[in-house]
């Protein structure tokens, strides 16, 4: 029975995101409860995510791992900086710049792969980037935080940068644990059961984030609207900047992956090492950067099927 619930939500896993965004939107009263554990839920996540991959796949060949770390440098590091000045310079500030920033320094959300194979993508690619670009989020994310008075002092970075850390140290050796013990070879009924508990896992996440998206549809909709068209404009725009670029560099497979990591960023794990005080402003926005997130392969499923097509072809 558990066996086949988790198969099912394996397959509905895109049903099952978007079922999360609605059910977050309609009932802000299920989002506020869910709220309180966001954080734990997003350190379960890694942990699925790890667990799924193993440390064999997540390494790849040595040129694999040199392309995944200099892209992973590009999106997170010089991509956040750039956009820092650019912003800046355009006189735009307070929460807007803050969240724009700590999207554009997040790593790939964890169900990038996923996004991949429903797009008929190869999902190596976009499980090694993963794997490197959240290894090194920490040490990445703290040039973006001292850029960031509203994140705190010197001092303050540094200790989130570690909390950082430490979430993805545990969870990720708490997974390689796991594996090695019970899991060295998981056949393909393991795998959707861990696939199933990520969906579900996920799906949950999204409730709890929806939370602010919830109340602005009734207390403020002009915010709402605003937030959720900047949303779609970042998500969009760097997916397709990143496809045009990656195209010209890569093949086929490591395009698509690198396009659905540039627009399809974790924003929410900041939110295990920063405290609410910084992060319940920013909760609009990161609600409203999950709707174009899930709604990726409706979107963009056609052209990274083309991509992926003329490459086998």
């Amino acid at each position: 029975m558990a066996l086949a619930v988790l198969d099912r939500a394996a397959r509905q896993a895109h049903w099952l995101l978007v079922a999360g965004l609605l059910i977050g939107i309609a009932s802000p009263t299920l989002a506020l409860m869910a709220k309180p554990w966001i954080a734990e839920m997003i350190a379960a996540m890694l942990f699925l995510a790890a667990l799924r991959v193993g440390p064999k796949r997540l390494i790849g060949a040595k040129a694999d791992f040199s392309r995944s770390l200099g892209v992973a440098l590009i999106l997170q590091l010089a991509l956040p900086v750039a956009l820092y000045f650019m912003l800046s310079a355009s006189g735009i500030s307070g929460p807007l710049l803050l969240g724009l920033m700590l999207m554009s320094a997040a790593a790939p959300i964890s169900g990038s792969p996923n996004l991949a194979i429903i797009m008929g993508g190869d999902p190596a690619p976009s499980l090694r980037l993963l794997a490197v670009a959240t290894a090194i989020l920490p040490l990445t994310a703290i040039p973006v935080f001292w850029l960031s008075p509203a994140l705190g002092t010197p001092a303050e970075i540094f200790a989130a940068a570690a909390r950082l850390l430490a979430v993805i140290a545990v969870a990720v050796t708490a997974a390689f644990a796991v594996r090695a013990k019970f899991l060295p070879d998981p056949d393909q009924n393991q795998t959707r059961m861990i696939d199933g508990l990520s969906a579900i896992l996920m799906a949950a996440v999204v409730v709890g984030l929806m939370s602010a998206v919830g109340e602005a549809l009734f207390e403020d909709p002009r915010a709402l609207a605003f937030n959720m068209a900047v949303a779609f404009a970042a998500n969009l725009l760097l997916q397709i900047a990143a496809l045009i670029v990656a195209r010209r560099f890569f093949n086929g497979a490591d395009a698509v992956a690198f396009a659905i990591a540039a627009g399809n960023r974790n924003i929410a794990l900041f939110l295990t090492a920063l405290p609410a005080a910084v992060t319940d402003p920013l909760l609009l926005f990161i609600g409203c950067f999950q709707v174009p997130m899930y709604l990726t392969p409706m979107m963009m499923g056609r052209i990274y099927r083309r991509v992926t097509a003329r490459q086998t072809s």
